[in-house]
């Protein structure tokens, strides 16, 4: 990476960072900024960033991020926001996550000719994890019903994770004719030994976080710290035993959350009167710093040189990938559940593609696999499109859907959508009367 491209990059971070706020509310996106910025410096305008000259930086920053990511996503879940969220996060990952994959799998045979079957399922797999922060004025706009908007972060905390066994198995399974481990011993090894790793990394983290807190034996500056190196940790033991660091810092992140919401009442803080869990702030804020760079190198290295050689196939299975395949399996997933079809729809659309397809792409590109450039290039294509679309859509949509549902809500107030908040005026009622 040449140095005025470091400087380029600090310069977009420095200027999105003075701006952020006002940016948020319009269509300029972090991720789009991002991108756009990538595309300009890299070989379609100043060539200041090539891939073929630094490889390992690319990948080391884009799963630097991502392993930042899936920790800190999967730390935040809380079991109870699954029954809180009633059907909507249970439905969209058990039923509609497995449905794109299979239909991402089978429209991709007629679109991309050439293909294996296990390349074709891999393109499927890589693109149907889902990245709120794309969107992330529809999940945040106050006016989309609670039930919603909890339901589709909830859904974008752990379909990244949940996909990840299924990308281990078909990159596996692609890779096994160039001479790759058997697909069972590698399939196992990432899921049970790397599970194992995450759960002993995450937990023993988090159990020696709340003794030092209760204890008052560490300085809040440094349980940061301590938190960042969890999934560190989790990620280079798993990569050493030949697992997937990624289930690794996965799984670390439940099993850390988990234990630190399990802290008795009254211990959770220490002298300093600090909540633990406070301590997955900074390596959140980093996660979202290293996910941001990673974009715009992803429109300098990677979306740029693809779009060099576009092909119409790539073009039209994004679009595909991005609506049909998202937005199907959405409306059978939510059938009998009472929600009208303008918020299946606003669910069906809002499931951008993001950092955990770049990542999986460029860890499938570097496999060497048959027909990867199509593999990498139909990737790029769909992220960069759901770059564009959903950032641009999601203060336009979000603002009509909140309206439609206030409008609707007056007339209806036994709404589906409204289901979230009335249960909690219900308990507030009921905590008043037992009062």
């Amino acid at each position: 990476m040449s140095q005025w491209g470091v400087v380029v990059i600090g310069g977009v971070v420095a200027g999105y960072g003075a701006l952020s706020r006002r940016l948020s509310t319009t269509v300029l996106s972090a991720p789009l900024v991002f991108v756009v910025s990538g595309l300009a410096i890299g070989p379609l305008g100043l060539d200041l960033l090539d891939r073929n000259r630094d490889p390992a930086v690319t990948r080391a920053l884009l799963e630097s991020a991502l392993i930042l990511v899936l920790f800190t996503d999967a730390a935040a879940i809380r079991i109870p926001d699954l029954r809180r969220e009633e059907f909507l996060p249970v439905r969209l990952l058990l039923v509609g996550l497995p449905a794109t994959m299979a239909l991402g799998w089978l429209l991709a045979w007629p679109l991309l000719p050439g293909l294996g079957v296990w390349e074709l399922a891999l393109v499927a797999v890589v693109l149907a994890p889902t990245d709120a922060a794309l969107g992330q004025q529809a999940v945040s706009n106050e006016r989309v019903p609670a039930l919603v908007r909890g339901g589709l972060k909830v859904e974008s905390g752990l379909n990244d994770g949940l996909v990840l066994p299924f990308f281990v198995l078909a990159l596996a399974a692609a890779g096994e004719s160039q001479g790759h481990p058997d697909v069972a011993v590698t399939f196992l090894r990432a899921l049970l030994l790397s599970g194992a790793v995450g759960l002993v990394a995450g937990w023993g983290g988090a159990s020696v976080l709340r003794w030092s807190v209760v204890q008052g034996r560490s300085s809040p500056d440094w349980r940061q710290f301590l938190t960042l190196a969890v999934p560190v940790m989790a990620y280079g033991v798993c990569v050493a035993a030949e697992g997937s660091g990624f289930i690794g810092a996965w799984i670390a992140g439940l099993a850390f959350g988990r234990r630190l919401r399990g802290a008795p009442s009254g211990r959770g803080a220490g002298p300093e009167g600090s909540d633990p869990l406070q301590s997955v702030q900074f390596t959140d804020r980093l996660g979202l710093l290293l996910a941001s760079v990673s974009f715009l190198v992803f429109g300098a290295v990677i979306l740029g040189p693809v779009l060099q050689h576009l092909r119409w196939q790539m073009v039209v299975y994004a679009v595909i990938s991005l609506t049909a395949c998202r937005m199907l399996p959405v409306a059978l997933a939510l059938i009998g559940t009472g929600l009208r079809p303008a918020s299946v729809g606003y669910i069906g659309w809002f499931g951008p593609r993001g950092l955990a397809s770049l990542v999986f792409g460029l860890i499938a590109f570097e496999e060497h696999l048959p027909g990867v450039e199509l593999v990498s290039g139909v990737i790029a294509v769909t992220v960069g499109l759901s770059v564009l679309l959903h950032g641009a859509s999601a203060p336009f949509l979000g603002v009509r859907y909140g309206d439609w549902f206030t409008r609707t809500l007056r007339v209806e107030p036994g709404l589906r959508e409204n289901a979230l908040l009335a249960d909690d005026a219900r308990v507030l009622r009921g905590r008043r009367g037992a009062r």
